[in-house]
Protein backbone atom coordinates (compact mmCIF):
# COMPACT_ATOMS: atom_id res chain seq x y z
CA UNK A 1 0.00 0.00 0.00
CA UNK A 2 1.92 2.93 -1.14
CA UNK A 3 -1.02 5.61 -0.80
CA UNK A 4 -1.72 7.00 2.73
CA UNK A 5 -5.37 7.19 3.36
CA UNK A 6 -7.26 10.30 3.24
CA UNK A 7 -10.60 11.02 5.72
CA UNK A 8 -12.71 13.40 4.05
CA UNK A 9 -16.58 14.33 3.93
CA UNK A 10 -18.64 12.47 1.84
CA UNK A 11 -19.65 13.89 -1.41
CA UNK A 12 -22.56 12.73 -3.72
CA UNK A 13 -19.45 11.94 -6.08
CA UNK A 14 -18.88 9.66 -3.56
CA UNK A 15 -21.61 7.07 -3.87
CA UNK A 16 -20.73 4.24 -6.39
CA UNK A 17 -17.12 3.60 -3.90
CA UNK A 18 -19.47 3.39 -0.89
CA UNK A 19 -21.98 1.14 -2.48
CA UNK A 20 -19.00 -0.84 -3.14
CA UNK A 21 -17.89 -0.80 0.57
CA UNK A 22 -21.73 -1.20 0.89
CA UNK A 23 -21.77 -4.97 -0.71
CA UNK A 24 -18.70 -5.75 -0.08
CA UNK A 25 -19.20 -5.45 4.22
CA UNK A 26 -23.37 -6.36 4.51
CA UNK A 27 -25.48 -8.87 3.87
CA UNK A 28 -28.59 -6.56 3.48
CA UNK A 29 -26.74 -3.22 1.87
CA UNK A 30 -28.09 0.32 1.76
CA UNK A 31 -29.28 1.59 -1.42
CA UNK A 32 -27.36 4.71 -3.42
CA UNK A 33 -30.84 6.18 -3.12
CA UNK A 34 -30.65 5.80 0.25
CA UNK A 35 -27.21 7.50 1.14
CA UNK A 36 -28.36 9.87 -1.58
CA UNK A 37 -30.64 11.02 0.85
CA UNK A 38 -29.01 10.98 3.96
CA UNK A 39 -26.09 13.70 2.22
CA UNK A 40 -28.83 15.67 0.53
CA UNK A 41 -31.98 15.60 2.70
CA UNK A 42 -30.73 14.65 5.89
CA UNK A 43 -30.16 18.07 8.42
CA UNK A 44 -28.53 15.65 11.11
CA UNK A 45 -26.79 13.18 8.73
CA UNK A 46 -22.70 13.36 8.72
CA UNK A 47 -20.54 11.13 6.66
CA UNK A 48 -17.10 10.47 6.54
CA UNK A 49 -15.37 8.64 3.48
CA UNK A 50 -11.87 7.02 3.78
CA UNK A 51 -10.28 7.48 0.52
CA UNK A 52 -6.55 5.43 -0.68
CA UNK A 53 -6.00 6.86 -3.90
CA UNK A 54 -8.80 7.12 -6.21
CA UNK A 55 -10.60 4.72 -4.31
CA UNK A 56 -13.23 5.35 -1.44
CA UNK A 57 -12.42 2.02 1.18
CA UNK A 58 -14.40 2.76 3.55
CA UNK A 59 -17.03 5.49 5.43
CA UNK A 60 -19.36 5.91 9.02
CA UNK A 61 -22.70 7.31 9.04
CA UNK A 62 -23.71 9.58 12.24
CA UNK A 63 -26.59 11.28 13.27
CA UNK A 64 -25.91 14.20 15.24
CA UNK A 65 -28.87 15.72 17.21
CA UNK A 66 -28.50 18.54 19.78
CA UNK A 67 -25.52 16.70 22.13
CA UNK A 68 -25.91 13.09 21.18
CA UNK A 69 -24.23 11.14 17.65
CA UNK A 70 -25.60 7.97 17.01
CA UNK A 71 -23.42 5.70 14.45
CA UNK A 72 -25.51 4.66 11.83
CA UNK A 73 -23.39 2.46 9.82
CA UNK A 74 -19.57 2.00 9.22
CA UNK A 75 -17.49 -0.10 7.04
CA UNK A 76 -14.17 -0.84 5.45
CA UNK A 77 -13.72 -3.00 2.44
CA UNK A 78 -12.93 -6.46 3.20
CA UNK A 79 -9.58 -5.83 0.92
CA UNK A 80 -8.47 -3.11 3.49
CA UNK A 81 -9.12 -4.65 6.83
CA UNK A 82 -6.24 -4.97 9.00
CA UNK A 83 -4.39 -1.54 8.26
CA UNK A 84 -6.20 0.14 11.54
CA UNK A 85 -8.21 2.16 9.01
CA UNK A 86 -11.96 1.30 11.29
CA UNK A 87 -9.65 3.11 14.32
CA UNK A 88 -8.85 5.93 12.35
CA UNK A 89 -11.72 6.38 10.67
CA UNK A 90 -13.76 5.97 14.57
CA UNK A 91 -11.34 8.44 15.94
CA UNK A 92 -12.23 11.09 12.65
CA UNK A 93 -16.18 10.54 13.52
CA UNK A 94 -15.28 10.78 17.21
CA UNK A 95 -13.50 13.93 17.31
CA UNK A 96 -16.33 15.57 14.19
CA UNK A 97 -18.86 14.83 16.76
CA UNK A 98 -17.11 17.16 19.24
CA UNK A 99 -16.66 19.66 17.08
CA UNK A 100 -20.43 19.37 16.53
CA UNK A 101 -21.41 19.32 20.08
CA UNK A 102 -22.02 16.20 21.27
CA UNK A 103 -21.62 15.19 23.90
CA UNK A 104 -22.34 11.51 23.87
CA UNK A 105 -22.22 8.97 21.12
CA UNK A 106 -23.97 5.44 20.74
CA UNK A 107 -24.23 2.75 18.48
CA UNK A 108 -25.35 -0.97 17.70
CA UNK A 109 -22.97 -3.56 17.05
CA UNK A 110 -24.03 -7.25 16.13
CA UNK A 111 -23.43 -9.46 19.70
CA UNK A 112 -21.71 -11.87 17.50
CA UNK A 113 -19.23 -8.80 15.76
CA UNK A 114 -16.39 -9.44 18.72
CA UNK A 115 -13.98 -7.39 16.30
CA UNK A 116 -15.79 -4.20 15.87
CA UNK A 117 -16.53 -4.71 19.86
CA UNK A 118 -12.86 -5.00 20.85
CA UNK A 119 -12.25 -1.90 18.28
CA UNK A 120 -15.70 0.58 20.16
CA UNK A 121 -14.19 -0.66 23.80
CA UNK A 122 -10.60 0.56 23.25
CA UNK A 123 -12.04 4.10 22.06
CA UNK A 124 -13.88 3.89 25.26
CA UNK A 125 -17.49 2.61 24.36
CA UNK A 126 -19.48 0.87 27.26
CA UNK A 127 -22.16 -2.09 26.54
CA UNK A 128 -25.60 -0.23 27.40
CA UNK A 129 -28.16 -2.95 27.00
CA UNK A 130 -29.43 -5.13 24.04
CA UNK A 131 -31.67 -4.71 21.17
CA UNK A 132 -33.47 -8.02 20.80
CA UNK A 133 -33.51 -9.52 17.20
CA UNK A 134 -32.57 -5.89 15.90
CA UNK A 135 -30.76 -7.14 12.36
CA UNK A 136 -33.03 -8.44 10.16
CA UNK A 137 -31.49 -10.72 7.90
CA UNK A 138 -31.11 -13.26 10.53
CA UNK A 139 -32.97 -11.52 13.58
CA UNK A 140 -29.55 -11.43 15.28
CA UNK A 141 -29.84 -8.84 18.76
CA UNK A 142 -27.68 -6.02 18.80
CA UNK A 143 -25.11 -4.40 21.58
CA UNK A 144 -25.92 -0.84 22.25
CA UNK A 145 -22.88 0.51 22.75
CA UNK A 146 -22.12 4.49 24.70
CA UNK A 147 -19.21 6.61 25.44
CA UNK A 148 -18.93 10.16 26.50
CA UNK A 149 -17.18 12.29 24.07
CA UNK A 150 -15.93 14.59 26.60
CA UNK A 151 -14.20 11.45 28.19
CA UNK A 152 -12.47 10.35 25.22
CA UNK A 153 -9.23 11.47 24.90
CA UNK A 154 -8.34 13.46 21.30
CA UNK A 155 -4.78 13.52 20.12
Amino acid sequence: MNNTPVIRFMEERDLEGILKVEHDAFQMPWTKYAFFNELMNNQFAHYLVVEWGSDIIGYCGVWIIIDEAHITNIAIHSAYRGYKLGELLMKNVLDMAHAYGAVTMTLEVRVSNLIAQSLYKKLGFQPGGIRKNYYADNKEDALVMWVNIDDYKFN
